[in-house]
């Protein structure tokens, strides 16, 4: 059975081996990434090392080789031709040959028998970048590990005791080599090798400087490389920073001061040139900001009108209650027990519509949207009311299914008040007997209902005003506060979130009044513009 916890556990493992303190800067984080390459690429360095070790193996065996070349021809020599032999070897092949008989004592030594073919430098005789080069060699092999390489000194004593290599040639009978740094550590390679069978040893030495100049030559070419591509990772890394890193910043400031509050005009940087993440963030974040202002300024204004709109009925029921306790007259205070009961109702009513209105936004962003048959929808609530019509004789409403289909997605509850608001808002401007028509219909722009009455209309400078909250047009004859100014704005919230548009129009047949038109997208469609 798999265990569908491992994922989990495994991400958690990378975030922690690959965590990053919170107070490291992206800045500095950038900088790191590149600085990690160019890190590894420095590890090269050590490469060079073990480079080094080959070379130096390659003439060990080299050493070996000439050595046991050399005795094998110098055991069938005599004297003569023995010392020729050494000077022509160590000029040829530039080393110093040194032959001991088996007491120990020098026999010949081919620097003294011809010029010296080659000569160890002196350092204080070399240049300041030789020195540090020297300087740089110590310190990679402190950093590797390298063992201790004793220093090479000429012995005080010319016979075979200052050289340990010959004693441990004569004790196994083999050759021995022997490694050794100049003091310039350039390397001083010997090789110990037995001659014939009375006891001689062949001692060849050499100075191998060009095995240092490879390394170093390899070493300083590296150092180029990684010195450039260090300065473009830099730069690189400081590019990258100013183009991700100051976009960023702009918009924390800009956030800040919009938390704050302290500048209404808050400019937040939108980055049109930026085609990236980055300015698609920035624009996300500017309309969030310019949503959030107007939602600011909406909340605002909404809490002045609830305000101004309570006063009123406040006072009015204020004004009666302190009137009743002078008045005697019968018929005077019932008057006023009235216009305090009206007040209230009226009270009850605008408090009912605010709350609905207040939390009509946060409910819609938490409902579950649904496929709705909007006519069927329309048709039941039509039926519904036409029963209540004929018990009070208010004007009829009438329904008309149009061509097309009408399934939509939504909130049935909410767009149920939608046509409610609509239907309550026809009924209320429509004469005596009039009738109000629900007309919905459907093609492949989307489904649109329409709610048309036989009023006076409304002009076409107040058709977006009456859209506005407590503004209030209220028809011939109908009674002060009997409607709150609320009920077309709530509508007109549910449409905006169903991604859809509530507007006024004028009736298709060219008769008086008005028609409100609900446009919204069918069900899988996109949103009405």
């Amino acid at each position: 059975m798999s265990d569908h916890r491992a994922p989990q556990r495994g991400a958690r493992w990378w975030s922690r081996a690959f965590y990053w303190p919170r107070n490291f800067s992206l800045t500095t984080r950038i900088l790191a990434v590149n600085l990690i390459a160019i890190g590894l690429l420095a590890g090269s360095f050590f490469y060079l090392d073990s480079y080094r070790k080959q070379l130096l193996e390659e003439r060990f065996k080299l050493a070996n080789a000439e050595g046991r070349i050399a005795a094998d021809a110098m055991a069938d020599m005599d004297a003569r031709q023995r010392r020729a032999f050494a000077v022509q070897v160590g000029a040829a092949r530039q080393m110093r040959v040194r032959l001991f008989d088996a007491a120990g004592r020098l026999e010949l030594d081919s620097f003294a028998l011809a010029p010296p073919s080659f000569a160890l430098i002196n350092p204080a005789d070399e240049t300041r970048l030789q020195t540090a080069a020297r300087w740089l060699d110590r310190a990679v092999d402190f950093i590797v590990g390298a063992r201790e390489v004793p220093q090479y000194t000429e012995p005080a004593r010319p016979d075979a005791q200052g050289w340990p290599e010959i004693a441990a040639s004569r004790g196994e009978g083999v050759a021995k080599v022997y490694f050794r740094y100049a003091p310039d550590r350039t390397p001083v390679i010997t090789a110990a090798i037995p001659v014939g069978s009375n006891g001689e040893t062949l001692l060849t030495l050499r100075n191998a400087p060009d095995i240092t100049q490879a390394v170093r030559d390899a070493r300083q070419t590296l150092a180029i490389i990684v010195a450039v591509a260090l300065l473009f990772s830099i730069q690189l890394s400081l590019f990258l920073a100013r183009t991700i890193v100051q976009p960023l910043r702009s918009l924390v400031r800009a956030a800040v001061r919009v938390r704050l509050g302290r500048d209404r005009a808050v400019v937040v940087p939108r980055l049109p040139e930026r085609g990236d993440e980055i300015g698609m963030l920035a624009r996300a974040f500017s309309d969030m900001a310019a949503a959030l202002r107007q939602r600011i300024d909406a909340v605002e204004s909404f809490a002045a009108d609830v305000a101004h709109e309570l006063k009123n009925p406040l006072a009015s029921l204020r004004g009666a209650i302190d009137t009743l306790d002078k008045v005697e007259d019968p018929t005077l205070r019932e008057q006023l027990v009235g216009i305090a009961a009206h007040d209230v109702q009226r009270l009850d009513r605008l408090i009912t519509e605010i709350a609905d209105a207040s939390r009509i936004d946060a409910e819609l962003s938490r409902a579950t949207f649904e496929r709705i048959d909007l006519a069927s929808l329309a048709a039941r609530l039509v039926g519904a009311r036409g029963v209540r019509v004929a018990a009070d004789r208010t004007p009829r409403v009438r329904f008309r299914r149009g061509p097309g289909e009408a399934v939509v997605s939504g909130d049935a509850a909410r767009l149920e008040r939608v046509l409610e608001n609509l239907v309550d808002n026809a009924v209320s401007f429509s004469p005596p007997g009039g009738e109000v028509e629900v007309t919905v219909s459907g093609d492949e722009s989307g489904v649109r209902l329409a709610v048309s009455d036989e009023g006076p209309g409304i002009p076409a400078a107040e058709r977006e005003k009456v859209f506005e909250r407590f503004h209030s047009v209220r028809p011939p004859g109908e009674a002060f506060g009997a409607h709150s100014g609320l009920g077309l704005a709530i509508a007109r919230t549910i449409a905006n979130a169903h991604d859809g548009r509530l507007v006024i129009a004028d009736r298709a047949d060219g008769r008086a009044g008005a028609c409100l038109v609900l446009m919204l997208p069918a069900a899988g469609g996109k949103e009405v513009r």
